[in-house]
């Protein structure tokens, strides 16, 4: 990249494209204007002194003709200004004979008349011979002149040349005064000008910034889950539909009102299909213990039985045990959907001191007899990690995450789970060198029943609720869980902090402690991985047992 190459500027708004539009229109036609007067009022002013000049040189004609008339053969210029009365300050005459004699006088501020040099009257000559009728006359300034030709009359007839000149100094400094006038009031007009269009312009497009804050709020809001509504409008003022840019406000008030609507529709649906999954759940549960209890006291009256081993009793314990395996997958599965419905639906959790490090040293120690041909590691820091939460949930959390990684790698796969403190938040990363995640499920691994095995395989997938229910007790913690898969690295990264806040659409937390044992019930059951539940769940008192455990640390001691 070069640095000293220009950067694209951005595209100009529409309050700057228009007032860039009127104001150079504008602009324009002023100049044009003032061009145009100034010229005509140049042109006037030059006429007005070519009227003079004429005058002045008519009357220095007669003079001179009537001096030649009484007896002076070749008048000269200083006699030509005897009985002229209203001659302008630096009024010039000259007079060249036949004969090549000039003389030349002009009047000076006091009014006296004056000779000019030589030098000045060759100038007048040469300027007049090139045909040049103004001129700037050293001493003197800028002069316009004009010639005539007076008969002296006498045998042979002869005739002399009488040269006027007018000082354009007072016409200069007109013009130059009418220029500037003219140029001054032209800039201040575009300066009101572009003041008053500015503000014409942004009065009429607030509605449209009103729109655009609108819709900004709108957005910013967390409309994906919980119960949200939209109470953002454009202001009655700025939603007139009677003007274009009103139109739009009441257009989108529209739109957000229909959204609304939408969106409560979909909460209530919502609830609904949470609430009947909570109740299939809880009434599923009472007949598959049932169902489990009377397999295994069936399993215990066949194995007690003295009767002689046959094939029925063999086939019949065989299909005990397979309907018991199939009770307790079932068991399990009841118990994720209904622990994921009481989670969204906004159950408290119960708050104790919770020691992140210690439950990944117990994760890896439960998990690494499941899966022997892993490679496992654990990388905690020397002091304990420890935060607000609840315990057997964030101890499903970590159970959850090696499972998954557990399930989706082949052997010889490298596990690692790390705890550290980052920027004030507890993190929890677990890693492996397998061959990544399917991008075509990456997108929603943390959905409910997203599976990386599309076959159902129980050796490869499960029932694709364990990340899911991994996702929403990390959110109602208030903290966040995010990964990075590519082949070769996949990290699951949990973010927590150390005291949970309340989140939109999660868990509500109450009965925060320092310590203490937290409550472990059959409620906080471990799960199975995202993708799958290889593991056997484990049994009622396992459950009681792995939910939680009382913590001999507290915040700030050991």
């Amino acid at each position: 990249m070069n640095p000293f190459r220009p950067r694209p500027r951005g595209p100009l708004s529409l309050q700057t494209r228009l007032m860039a539009a009127v104001t150079g229109f504008v602009s324009l036609i002023l100049v044009v204007i003032a061009i145009a007067t100034s010229v005509v009022l140049g042109n006037v002013l030059n006429g007005r002194l070519q009227d003079e000049l004429a005058t002045t040189s008519k009357s220095l004609a007669r003079a001179a003709t009537g001096n030649a008339l009484i007896g002076k053969t070749v008048p000269d210029a200083t006699s030509l200004w005897e009985g002229q009365t209203g001659v302008q300050t630096g009024t010039l005459v000259m007079v060249v004979s036949d004969g090549g004699a000039v003389t030349g006088s002009y009047v000076d501020p006091d009014r006296v008349a004056q000779d000019l040099t030589d030098t000045q009257m060759r100038q007048v000559v040469a300027a007049l011979t090139a045909g040049r009728y103004e001129l700037e006359l050293d001493g003197l300034g800028s002069y316009q002149l004009a010639h005539q030709s007076v008969p002296i009359p006498g045998l042979p007839p002869r005739s002399v040349e009488v040269i006027t000149g007018l000082p354009r100094a007072a016409l200069e400094a007109q013009i130059t005064t009418l220029f500037s006038m003219i140029a001054l009031t032209t800039i201040g007009g575009l300066i009101l000008l572009a003041l008053s269009t500015a503000i014409t312009i942004r009065v009429a497009l607030r509605p449209l910034r009103e729109v655009a804050a609108t819709a900004n709020r709108v957005a910013n809001q967390p409309l994906d889950r919980g119960d949200v509504s939209i109470t953002e409008r454009v202001p009655a003022a700025e939603a007139d539909p009677r003007t274009e840019t009103g139109l739009v406000g009441a257009a989108l008030n529209t739109l957000l009102d229909h959204v609304d609507a939408s969106l409560a529709v979909r909460q209530r649906n919502e609830e609904r299909m949470r609430q009947f999954v909570a109740d299939a759940s809880h009434e599923l549960r009472t007949p598959l213990s049932s169902i489990r209890g009377y397999s295994e006291l069936s399993l215990r009256a066949l194995s007690r039985s003295d009767a002689p081993e046959d094939p029925a009793t063999a086939s019949a314990h065989t299909a005990l045990e397979r309907i018991q395996a199939q009770s307790l997958r079932m068991t399990s599965l009841v118990e994720d959907l209904l622990l994921l419905a009481r989670l969204e639906e906004g159950r408290e959790l119960s708050l104790s001191t919770v020691d992140l490090s210690r439950l990944a040293i117990e994760g890896v120690e439960d998990a690494r007899p499941t899966a022997p041909d892993h490679d496992w590691a654990i990388d905690v820091p020397e002091e304990p990690v420890e935060l607000i939460g609840d315990t057997g949930r964030l101890q499903q959390v970590v159970a959850n995450l090696l499972a998954n990684a557990r399930t989706h790698t082949p052997a010889g796969t490298r596990i690692s789970i790390e705890v550290a403190e980052e920027d004030g938040e507890a993190v929890l990363r677990v890693r492996d060198d397998g061959p990544g995640i399917d991008p075509a499920v990456r997108d929603e691994l943390f959905s409910r029943f997203a599976r990386g095995d599309r076959s159902r395989n129980r050796a490869t997938g499960g029932s694709g609720l364990g990340l899911s229910i991994t996702k929403a007790i990390v959110e109602s913690h208030g903290g966040t869980i995010s990964v990075q898969s590519a082949p070769g690295s996949t990290v699951f990264t949990v973010r927590l902090p150390h005291v949970p806040h309340r989140q939109t659409g999660g868990v509500p937390i109450v009965g925060a402690q320092t310590g203490g044992v937290p409550t472990s019930d059959a409620t906080h059951p471990p799960t199975s991985d995202a993708t799958s539940d290889a593991a056997e769940p484990p049994t009622d008192d396992e459950r009681t047992a792995g939910g939680g455990h009382e913590m001999n640390r507290t915040l700030g001691g050991h």
